[in-house]
């Protein structure tokens, strides 16, 4: 009984870390990047051959990079993919990658 007990409470800590740990991703094309705050022009994952990144969904969105792993650094117009958490209304930017000028698929 207490071993099924004390593996129930693992569990349940196991599973509350995980939902703690998660994020949202967002792909999209850079608009502008300053201090510390990147907007973005949201895409959706409708990926095909003419449209590699997706297509432009029309949602414009900002994210504090204060906190963030950034990797290349973006410029206007790069592709951009931001794994973010939101806190209240602002959405805080947990690891950014520049999609555009670090293309996984090349490797």
């Amino acid at each position: 009984m207490r071993t099924c007990m004390t593996i129930g409470i693992i569990l349940l800590g196991l599973i509350c870390a995980a939902t703690a740990m998660a994020a949202d991703v967002v792909q999209g094309e850079c608009i502008e990047f300053k201090a510390n705050i990147i907007k973005l022009r949201e895409f959706d994952t409708h990926f095909t051959p003419e449209s590699k990144y997706g297509k432009p969904t029309g949602i414009e969105s900002e994210y504090d990079t204060s906190r963030a792993q950034v990797g290349i650094l973006p410029e206007s117009g790069d592709i951009l993919r931001i794994a973010y958490t939101l806190e209240g209304n602002s959405r805080a930017a947990l690891k950014v990658m520049n999609v555009s000028k670090q293309d996984l698929m090349k490797k």
